[in-house]
């Protein structure tokens, strides 16, 4: 985003249903200031995707599983 700009989960799923299929359209948006990087400057997804299944379990109260598929 440009310095100053706004943006809620909501827009960013408004955007997509205008444009994507409604099965593809994101459950979970997460906004974040960088991104876990390898030493080669790859994005870690795997670090992502723990950080995110900790995150949703944490907001479940624990209870349940989260599948990270």
């Amino acid at each position: 985003m440009k310095p100053g700009a706004t943006l809620e989960e909501e827009d960013i799923r408004g955007f997509c249903r205008d444009r994507i299929t409604h099965f593809k359209i994101p459950r979970h948006v997460r906004f974040v200031d960088a991104f876990p990087m390898t030493v080669t400057g790859k994005v870690q997804k795997y670090v992502m995707r723990e950080m995110m299944t900790a995150e949703l379990a944490a907001m479940a109260g624990g209870y349940g599983t989260v599948s990270s598929a």
